[in-house]
């Protein structure tokens, strides 16, 4: 009897050693990525300051974080952080609900590859083959080229329509179809390139996809993922039902604008299920993250075949999959997606052959400003690589050369809802100062040159062009700016 009870309080011992040396673990982790968030942007030789999580929050209006970490093919530790909904004070934990926005694609392609792999959908074929009551309008675009899953899947099918800005609880909730023929919202979905000539991020083409799996498996989106998909995952606490069923609700977040104020009806709907749709937690994500990195290891049974993965994970135009977007290459591969809903901002980021995932959702518009640096410090401290600051030399510039830049700019097109778009750029402490009274933001720029400047806080990029009488701004290489006072 003695030695029994030796045995058993050994057991005990040795139990609970791993338990306390687990939970010693964890703890040494969220403590150190917790309090080493730092900006995405350095000035080269400055002091560096590494912030505490709460307090980036804070600064970004961003009123709840949830975060899950995969290690070695394993979820090593999620958690919640702040407020899920300022109405009834509810917290943010590992099994808060968040919409994932676009990261509702990748999830929703392995619906697509397994009718491809069941030979309901040939993926290289006219997927108006397999469309029903709603075709793809043919065009002088599509006599030789037709859209094929392939390409829908990988944002090469030249369709239009980029993103959704989804419903308010108000707002009538169309059909798929009123959205793929303009009547909702959003223009009409169509081609208007040669499908497979370039890439082009594409939402309205993973809705025209969702219809194409509504059409051949003969049940909405929502239940076909369910049966399909997401229980074969585990991801049990995730799904693309639209508008969110009541009996989620006191699990779900609220939405907040760029300010921390939380949205009218607490979140949009999203009709475009595939690109937007989705409802699910960090830790649903990294379950998906870990099938794939299973079955590229052997798993046998999974959610689809090794060979379907390998293909899904093969870079196409501008390193795109079918579905994620693809980086880097062979051991270090990793695929990925960023999403962003009304009020919601999040990011995946997963090693395809390494068992390493981090997934970050937000319930804010400010949200990416807030993961950029999480995953800075979350790469600094597992030595991932996959996140790193970057390091700026800033320059003075004389007074009456910045004068010159002083006044007010008028974007070269009309804005919908707003007509011109103007900003206003004074002079602050030797710095340009920016304020864009359309949507209430400021901007300070710091000179990398002296016609050519940048915000340490968010990465945007300004050059000013001087030529005559006329100055203009070229912003992020992408906005058309011209002084006219």
């Amino acid at each position: 009897m003695k030695s029994l009870n030796f045995i058993v309080a050994f057991l005990i011992l040795i139990v609970t050693s791993c338990k306390n040396e687990n939970t010693i673990d964890i703890t040494s982790d969220l403590n150190t990525i917790e309090n080493g968030l730092l900006p995405s942007i350095l000035v080269k030789g400055d002091s560096v300051k590494s912030f505490n999580l709460v307090e980036r929050m804070e600064h970004y209006n961003v009123p709840g974080v949830s975060i899950a970490i995969v290690e070695n093919g394993k979820i090593k530790w999620a958690k919640g952080y702040g407020i899920a909904n300022t109405k009834d004070s509810s917290k943010v934990n590992a099994n808060t609900l968040f919409q994932a926005g676009s990261i509702s694609k990748p999830v929703a392609a392995l619906a697509a590859l397994k009718l491809v792999e069941s030979g309901s959908v040939d993926i290289d074929e006219d997927v108006n083959i397999y469309l029903k009551e709603w075709n793809i309008p043919e065009s002088d675009f599509t006599q030789e080229e037709k859209v094929t899953l392939k390409r829908l899947l990988t944002h090469t099918a030249g369709m239009t329509v980029h993103g959704f800005p989804g419903y308010q609880q108000t707002d009538t909730f169309p059909s798929i179809n009123e959205v793929l023929n303009g009547d909702g919202n959003t223009p009409k979905i169509f081609v208007d390139t040669i499908p497979g000539s370039i890439w082009r991020y594409s939402g309205g083409g993973y809705t025209v996809m969702e219809k194409m799996i509504e059409d051949v498996s003969g049940l909405p989106l929502d239940e076909y993922m369910s049966k399909n998909i997401l229980e074969a995952i585990g991801m049990k606490n995730s799904t693309y039902e639209q508008p969110l069923g009541s009996e989620h609700h006191s699990n779900a977040s609220a939405a907040y604008d760029s300010d921390g104020k939380i949205i009218e009806g607490l979140w949009h709907n999203y009709p475009e299920q595939a690109a937007a749709g989705l409802w699910t937690t960090p830790t649903d994500l990294a379950k998906y993250c870990i099938e794939i990195q299973q079955i590229l290891a052997g798993k046998e049974n999974g959610v689809l075949s090794k060979e379907t993965i390998e293909k899904m994970l093969t870079k196409h135009k501008n390193d795109w999959g079918l579905g994620p977007s693809i980086q880097w290459e062979q051991d270090s591969l990793i695929f990925r997606h960023g999403g962003k809903n009304a009020g919601f901002t999040n990011n995946l980021i997963s090693f395809a052959n390494r068992g390493n995932a981090v997934i970050v959702m937000t319930n804010a518009d400010n949200g990416g400003k807030l993961i950029g640096e999480i995953l800075i410090s979350v790469s600094n401290y597992y030595n991932w690589g996959i996140s790193n600051p970057r390091v700026v030399e800033v320059i003075e510039v004389e007074e009456d050369k910045l004068n010159n830049l002083v006044g007010k700019y008028l974007l070269d097109f009309q804005v919908p809802d707003i007509g011109d778009y103007i900003i206003d750029i004074e002079i602050k402490d030797n710095k340009l100062f920016v304020t864009d009274p359309n949507n209430g933001d400021t901007s300070v720029l710091n000179a990398l040159e002296e016609l050519k400047f940048i915000d340490l806080e968010n990465g945007d990029e300004v050059v000013f062009q001087l030529g005559g009488d006329r100055v203009g701004i070229l912003w992020n290489n992408s906005f058309q700016f011209n002084k006219i006072e």
